[in-house]
């Protein structure tokens, strides 16, 4: 990751990126060709979103430089990935958010799979429920006016592999609620993306639990998920800093918890 050289919170993006130590790290990184339209995309992201302005410059950096090795485009309009103000008890720091795009993005990329989707359910399309074999079954509205009329009751995520292997998996409203005031101190609070775009954050937790549970993660998809809702230190650790429970002391790393909670088959990130 690039070293932040002046490292100040009233600083401009523009200008710290300006400097030729920071401009070399980003060309090592990047690479020359690809280092002018990169400054200029991260400048735009903070132009576009004020409150980015006060994190600090070198989290801004790191966040997208993660998202420019994962090969997945700076753009608030295609949503691959976000670029998100937290404050903490130090101050103002981007987190690199990875969205559900991001995530079928990087699934289809890997070669593994055949068809992935995730889509939330309205109420009266849940049919039945085999719980020996973990499947649901569905009787969809098909007319979308009407469909877009009935309260949403939960979220279905569901992938086949080429190998032919299929998996899918449904949580309710109530279980996305539960989860995401579980592992975001944000949302406990009020704010936060689970509070302005519920919506989009549960379709995202509902394929992460998909994936890493029952799916093949390539290299890459294993490094944003590692990388996702976290702040991106210099040294290229993670620091997840809305997994804080409202006890310190109870706090813990996201990345292992998630691992040994889908082991154990109850709630993971």
């Amino acid at each position: 990751m690039a070293n932040e050289i002046v490292s100040t919170k009233k600083q401009g993006i523009a200008s710290f990126l300006a400097q030729e130590a920071v401009k070399a790290n980003v060309e090592s990184v990047v690479g020359v060709k690809d280092s002018q339209r990169f400054i200029s995309s991260v400048v735009s992201a903070v132009q576009t979103n004020p409150s980015l302005a006060e994190c600090s410059n070198s989290s801004i950096l790191s966040a997208a430089l993660l998202g420019h090795s994962l090969n997945l485009p700076q753009s608030p309009q295609i949503g691959m990935f976000y670029l998100v103000p937290f404050k903490n008890k130090t101050g103002t720091e981007a987190t690199f958010q990875l969205s559900y795009r991001g995530m079928l993005q990087l699934a289809m990329r890997s070669g593994q799979y055949k068809a992935i989707n995730v889509t939330d359910i309205r109420e009266g399309e849940v049919a039945s429920y085999n719980p020996i074999e973990d499947a649901y079954e569905f009787t969809p509205e098909t007319d979308i006016t009407k469909r877009m009329e009935l309260p949403i009751i939960g979220y279905y995520a569901y992938f086949e592999m080429i190998n032919g292997f299929k998996k899918g998996i449904y949580w309710s409203k109530e279980q996305i609620d539960q989860h995401a005031k579980k592992y975001s101190a944000t949302y406990r609070k009020g704010y936060g993306l689970w509070s302005t775009d519920f919506d989009a954050m549960a379709k995202k937790t509902m394929l992460r639990q998909l994936i890493s549970k029952w799916g093949i993660m390539s290299v890459e998809m294993e490094r944003a998920y590692v990388g996702d809702q976290a702040v991106i230190r210099e040294d290229g650790t993670v620091d997840y800093i809305d997994n804080v429970p409202d006890e310190p002391e109870k706090a813990v790393d996201v990345f292992d918890t998630e691992a040994k909670e889908i082991t154990d088959e109850t709630d993971g990130k």
